[in-house]
């Protein structure tokens, strides 16, 4: 299957070459594979002179060669989408939902619902940019063609996409907002845990309390860096468990723990909009 979208050029007197490795920073194999493809050409289908400079204003279509997915399509998508335009979609995952199969053939999952989705507007491929557990419920991103997946991925890395997550916690937090460093590895004695570890990898989250009573505290928290539960083993660290995250020492009962992701923001890598997308529920 091909991709075709339309792109103006934002930039005076640049290569295609320069445009997908400067502004799109995509890999050089996939570069490669878009030239021998002569996947990008002018408006009436000429092919594109990749070390031409072309004046801003010029516009372009991409034809981008697209591989099926293999999430098992659910029979209906029961996932809201919140956002959603030619090249990505932002749903909210339910809690108690895992974010993709952990093996062949699962269905039941986000990406198996997105896929549902997709399938009825004619498409075949949907890959997720980040995940989220599955007690935590909120909002994932989406690629919806390969291209736009090189440059998200890219952008999570850079750290050009805001995730702001809102968590109640247990106890009264006397610190209103700081930053947690410190490094989270695998528990060695339970393989679902994961825990502070002065060997493990680099984790940075970001908090500030936004409401509280005697009990309870609600933050917002804003991750730097991405290490599996690294909100809930963090919060836990400085003494306030997620609230009824049993996992990481929360003393309350509850069906499940409360963390949601609650607001993404980055700049569109293609059309260069502002977007931001909040789950208000």
């Amino acid at each position: 299957m091909i991709k075709t979208f339309e792109y103006e050029l934002q930039t005076d007197n640049i290569t295609i070459e320069q445009l997908l490795r400067d502004d799109f920073h995509i890999g050089k194999k996939i570069m490669h594979e878009m030239r021998m493809a002569k996947s990008i050409v002018k408006e009436n289908g000429e092919p594109m002179v990749w070390q031409h400079h072309y004046p801003k204003g010029t516009k372009l279509t991409f034809n981008v060669k697209v591989e099926p997915s293999s999430y098992v399509a659910t029979q209906n998508c029961d996932v809201p989408i919140l956002f959603e335009d030619a090249h990505i979609l932002v749903v909210s995952k339910p809690a108690d939902m895992a974010t993709h199969p952990n093996e062949p053939g699962q269905t039941g999952t986000c990406m198996n619902h997105v896929m549902a989705y997709i399938k009825k507007q004619g498409g075949v491929y949907a890959e997720h940019v980040h995940r989220l557990d599955q007690g935590t419920k909120g909002l994932v991103l989406i690629a919806k063609h390969p291209l736009i997946k090189s440059m998200l991925d890219r952008m999570l890395e850079d750290k050009q996409i805001i995730r702001v997550y809102e968590a109640i916690v247990d106890g009264y937090m006397t610190q209103k907002n700081g930053t947690i460093r410190t490094p989270i590895g695998k528990d060695r004695h339970d393989s679902t845990r994961r825990t502070v570890s002065p060997s493990g990898q680099t984790a940075i989250t970001h908090f500030e309390v936004v409401g509280q009573d005697s009990n309870f505290t609600k933050v917002h928290v804003i991750l730097e860096t991405g290490r599996t539960h690294q909100i809930r083993v963090h919060l836990s660290s400085i003494g306030h468990p997620v609230t009824g995250d049993r996992l990481y020492g929360s003393r309350t009962r509850a069906d499940n723990y409360s963390l949601q992701a609650k607001k993404l923001q980055f700049v569109h890598p293609i059309t260069k909009e502002m977007i931001v997308v909040e789950d208000y529920k």
